[in-house]
């Protein structure tokens, strides 16, 4: 006989724990009408901002030639790997930048961040700080790659951090706002970003998304930990 939750609707991968089967993110009604939130929304958001689009592209051109977007793999619904799109904030061989500074490549290693960074452009820490260097992740919401609202792309060493709760970051699909990023962003130690991510997990709903997606856009006016 199968579990109370698969009999109301929910849809469940392959390598759901029981700690997968107690959220509210896997019913099919859920993800359904999420999917119809969020070709609306990104779609409607790009033709919006297609203005800021065109004024960023000249900016960052101006500042450090092309090209303007920066993509970077992350991982995805179901651990499928998916190219992440970000306006360019740093300069072209930030890599290397990085890797000649030990005790810079060290902080990175250990936080997958830097407090201060030196790659970062002019135009980069403005656009940071507003968040509008992740506005081309609409881009990738409309493709079915990300969502409005879900836990952060991560990068696929970060899934370590995850521990026993790897599944249910594994059962979501990334978004480009969350709990994490309305409850103190940088400052957020991981453990925090975990819990928070479950706790989105367990408690899904459309009225929690809309919730979270206007905190979300308040904590970004107050710009609240950006970098």
């Amino acid at each position: 006989m199968s579990s109370e939750p698969e009999k109301a609707g929910q849809t469940l991968p392959p390598f759901a724990s029981n700690l997968v089967r107690r959220g509210k993110y896997g019913y099919q009604s859920y993800r359904a009408l999420k999917r119809v939130v969020d070709i609306v929304v990104s779609l409607g958001a790009l033709i919006v901002f297609s203005p800021v689009f065109l004024v960023l592209t000249i900016c960052i051109a101006a500042a450090d030639g092309f090209p303007v977007l920066f993509r970077q793999r992350r991982l995805g619904e179901n651990g499928v790997m998916f190219s992440m799109l970000k306006f360019r904030s740093m300069v072209k061989n930030a890599e290397e930048v990085l890797k000649r500074d030990p005790v810079l490549y060290e902080e990175f290693k250990t936080n997958f961040k830097l407090k201060n960074d030196p790659r970062i452009l002019p135009i980069g820490k403005f656009i940071r700080k507003t968040s509008l260097d992740e506005l081309p992740q609409l881009i990738n919401v409309l493709r079915g790659e990300m969502s409005i609202v879900g836990p952060r792309p991560i990068i696929e060493k970060e899934l370590e951090m995850y521990g026993d709760k790897k599944d249910i970051y594994l059962s979501m699909k990334p978004g480009c706002a969350g709990l994490w990023q309305c409850s103190g962003r940088s400052e957020t130690s991981y453990e925090e970003r975990v819990a928070l991510d479950e706790q989105y997990y367990v408690t899904a709903s459309i009225r929690n998304d809309i919730k979270i997606l206007v905190m979300t856009f308040l904590a970004i006016l107050k710009k609240e930990g950006a970098q």
